[in-house]
């Protein structure tokens, strides 16, 4: 950095502040180990930061896209184990009040014994009485047999309900170790994009559109919306009034902070502003890019409506909402809040129509 505060008395266009600038980038890039080897990086211009940002961030957005499936699915786990758990709750409490009535049944049972019935009979002073007491006995008898047999179902219930409890229990432990895995490779890689673009100046940030991609900024939630623009004609020409509502709610977002795995209101993920949108006008859709693309029906890029879903990567990692005139919004990476951009800044992998 001694360097780079040097050549900053002259000016940045000559070919010695631009050898100045590149050995400085080399430098940050061998101190960060960027591949986690621990070798040094050849001399990096500005450009190829950005083309390693540019990576950093695609491969984080692929993760994220991972963390965003698998947390989804921690959540229906833990659901259904509180739903699991509650039942249980439910019907141990319906096992003891069942227990309870057979322990006043054995209790009577215990009081009235002791006599042989046969002798009990011949002991009556109304036998007719007695046998029409000894018939309602068997009835009671009977019933007894049902309560203990009910008592038995209940209990096999139970160790079902906790049995299912015990699997979902083991399965939300193994994605809570997944999601901690993946928030690892997410927040490695973004460190290292951060470091990286640190060692830009502002200008050169600028120029090349990226900001410095601080965690802070981009898990803050709070930073001002900022160069709002009015939905205009992408509510217009958006096929229906739920597609139209997306566009608008999209509109009303731009500026807000990108954060991996967030869904809004305040930030968002490139899934999560993509779902909230549609969450908005009254549509729910999937977590994941992943998933998202065959929420609809697919369109081609010929096709393209606004509120139309845009995709893009081989791997389906990035997703946008088409609002016109080749124009999208989306949640780019931690450098850049919600924003316009052409559909043509990224490789273009697909659109689906929601509705």
């Amino acid at each position: 950095m001694a360097a780079h505060r040097k050549t900053g008395r002259r000016s940045l266009g000559g070919g010695t502040a631009r050898t100045a600038f590149t050995i400085a980038l080399a430098g940050a890039a061998t101190a960060t180990g960027f591949d986690g080897t621990g070798h040094a990086e050849p001399d990096l211009t500005p450009a190829q930061v950005k083309a390693k940002v540019d990576k950093l961030y695609q491969e984080a957005e692929t993760a994220t896209q991972k963390y965003d499936g698998a947390k989804e699915k921690a959540d229906a786990a833990e659901h259904r184990l509180s739903t699991l758990r509650d039942e249980a709750a439910r019907k141990t409490d319906k096992l003891n009040s069942a227990r309870d009535a057979l322990g006043s049944m054995a209790a009577a049972q215990y009081r009235d014994g002791g006599l042989d019935p046969a002798l009990q009979l011949a002991l009556s002073d109304d036998p007719d009485r007695y046998l029409e007491g000894a018939e309602f006995a068997d009835r009671a008898g009977t019933r007894q047999a049902a309560a203990v047999a009910g008592v038995r179902e209940q209990l096999r219930e139970i160790e079902q309900l906790r049995g299912a409890a015990r699997v979902e229990l083991t399965g939300l432990k193994a994605r809570q170790a997944e999601l901690r895995r993946t928030r690892t490779t997410i927040t490695g890689k973004l460190d290292v994009a951060r470091r990286l673009l640190a060692q830009l100046p502002a200008a050169e940030r600028a120029r090349l559109g990226v900001g410095g991609g601080t965690d802070r900024a981009s898990r803050s939630g709070s930073a001002p919306r900022v160069g709002l623009q009015a939905p205009g004609s992408g509510t217009a020409a958006a096929p229906g009034s739920r597609a139209a509502a997306a566009v608008s709610y999209a509109y009303s977002k731009l500026g807000s902070p990108y954060v991996w795995g967030a869904t809004g209101p305040n930030a968002f993920d490139c899934s999560g502003l993509v779902q909230a949108a549609y969450n908005s006008a009254g549509i729910s859709l999937p977590r994941t890019t992943y998933a998202q693309i065959d929420a609809g029906h697919r369109v081609s890029r010929s096709e393209l409506a606004p509120g139309d879903l845009v995709f893009f990567y081989s791997g389906i990692s990035h997703v946008g909402i088409y609002v016109g005139n080749g124009q999208m919004i989306h949640a780019p990476n931690p450098s850049a809040p919600v924003r316009l951009a052409p559909i043509d800044e990224m490789p273009f992998a697909g659109a689906t129509r929601v509705i």
